[in-house]
């Protein structure tokens, strides 16, 4: 794959995440997202076959991106692995509770406008969901193992659960526009994983 063609599509996803990341999926043509990018209507169809298939490659991209920033923040560092999934949780509340779009999650923007458009967005959001929840999963048993989580925990199954909570606290904000959602949902994570009150300043 040459250079310029790996610029020119990094480009239009680029493009088209700020846009749909504001306005959602549908609402969003194609030509909105080339006259932005400044892109032909030719040269989109050279590097993805429908709309559908750079939902399905924008998806891709953002989760690809997502777990990058998330084994950035999960990394071993000297600290204890209970305080650095709770600051993962605490930027998670923190950029949900903003109003600007720039930083919201794209998985919270599209799931449940996609999920029953397409089949291959929905997978790869199931795909991307689940590599987060693995991720979360192996923080969990890295803070039992280094004691900053006092377990027992299934942790595949709390990672899960926790990542659920999230996801619906962050739709309750979106409806609210308050961030109660999003401050109960950390509360209830450091009950779920057994922690003092105070680690919600993490």
């Amino acid at each position: 794959m040459s250079t310029e063609y790996k610029d020119v599509r990094q480009h239009i996803l680029d493009t088209g995440m700020a846009i749909i990341s504001g306005k959602g999926y549908a609402a969003v043509g194609l030509n909105e997202i080339l006259t932005s990018a400044n892109v032909p209507k030719g040269s989109f169809y050279h590097y993805f076959k429908s709309k559908e298939a750079f939902g399905e490659a924008l998806l891709d991209y953002y989760v690809t991106s997502y777990l990058a920033h998330l084994d950035e923040v999960l990394r071993p560092d000297g600290t204890p692995a209970a305080r650095r999934l709770m600051a993962y949780w605490s930027r998670w509340r923190d950029t949900q509770s903003d109003c600007c779009p720039d930083g919201k999650c794209l998985v919270v923007k599209l799931a449940g406008e996609v999920s029953d458009m397409s089949e291959a967005m929905r997978l790869a959001l199931l795909r991307g969901t689940t590599l987060i929840c693995e991720r979360l999963a192996a923080s969990i048993v890295e803070g039992v193992a280094d004691g900053s989580l006092p377990g027992p925990y299934d942790a595949p199954h709390t990672a899960v659960t926790l990542y659920q909570m999230w996801l619906g606290a962050s739709l309750l904000t979106k409806i609210r526009r308050d961030r109660n959602a999003l401050e109960a949902a950390m509360l209830a994570t450091a009950a779920m994983l057994k922690l003092p009150a105070d680690t919600i300043h993490a």
